[in-house]
């Protein structure tokens, strides 16, 4: 792949998840200004800046399948760096990050463009895309990060937007109690994945998702491993127990049907997002 061909990927990947950001920013702060949008313009926003991140999924597709790379990794800055913790900002693309973008893009657009009619009448149409905008800016992150600090960034932004989706209507008491349950239920979950990337730092001394597994190959070989309960076991279960959370799987699935409180679009993106793809996701990686 060319210098030209890797810098416009790279652009095109920070743009992704910056434009559902960058919409959800305006769309909060506005009020705060007290400027009023026309929904005309709050629709545009909203539903422009996940139809621009689609086209721009569909342009990295067409280039790396140019290319024919299995996979392309850019590092945008340096995050953390504190003794041997070195944390970057930065974006790791192959095929199944390529899968994921695809989905969440092409789904978001679809949920987004239908919301527009579906929530027409609610006297909060702008909240309520902003927080559409930043729950699929946070899956985006999620899927795009190449280490586990900013993948969980990701993951906690997701979690933060499902419980302000599910809790939309908080006027009625039931469904502020769903948005509650979600939040509390997900995050047990999300404490087990914390300590497993604690302990996966403390054993490989990386976060990187890639360097992971080199230096696990190094730490852990096979002719090592004793089959029973051990440190590569720990590891897992605590990094599963997030994906058993998020996705509402036993015993961390009663927060699920509670989920229903939210606005009918925000259902199917929870149901796609949430359950079906940040677990398998951080699994699969």
């Amino acid at each position: 792949m060319t210098d030209q061909s890797m810098s416009s990927i790279s652009m095109l990947l920070l743009a992704i998840p910056l434009l559902p950001l960058f919409s959800a920013a305006i769309l909060i702060l506005t009020p705060l200004f007290s400027i009023k949008l026309p929904k005309l313009a709050v629709s545009v926003i909203a539903v422009g800046s996940i139809a621009t991140a689609a086209a721009c999924t569909a342009m990295i597709n067409w280039q790396f399948g140019q290319a024919g790379e299995v996979s392309v990794s850019h590092t945008y800055a340096n995050w953390i760096h504190v003794n041997t913790l070195s944390i970057s900002f930065g974006f790791y693309f192959d095929a199944l990050t390529q899968v994921m973008i695809s989905i969440i893009t092409g789904v978001g657009f679809l949920i987004h463009l239908y919301s527009v009619g579906f929530m027409d009448k609610d006297k909060d149409f702008q909240r309520y895309f902003a927080y559409l905008n930043l729950f699929v800016a946070a899956m985006l992150v999620l899927v795009l990060a190449d280490n586990l600090l900013l993948l969980f960034l990701g993951w906690e932004g997701v979690g933060l937007s499902s419980y302000l989706l599910i809790g939309f209507w908080h006027e009625k008491t039931s469904n502020n109690l769903a948005a509650n349950k979600a939040f509390i239920m997900t995050r047990i979950g999300d404490t087990g994945m914390a300590i497993g990337l604690f302990l996966l730092f403390f054993q490989l001394g990386t976060l990187d998702i890639q360097q992971i597994q080199v230096n696990a190959a190094a730490a852990w070989p096979l002719s090592e491993l004793s089959g029973g309960f051990d440190m590569v076991t720990l590891c897992c279960l605590l990094l599963l127990a997030g994906a058993v959370g998020k996705s509402g799987q036993l015993p961390l699935q009663s927060w699920l049907p509670d989920a229903m409180a939210g606005p009918t679009p925000v259902r199917a993106l929870i149901q796609a997002a949430n359950v079906f793809m940040d677990g398998v996701y951080m699994v699969a990686s």
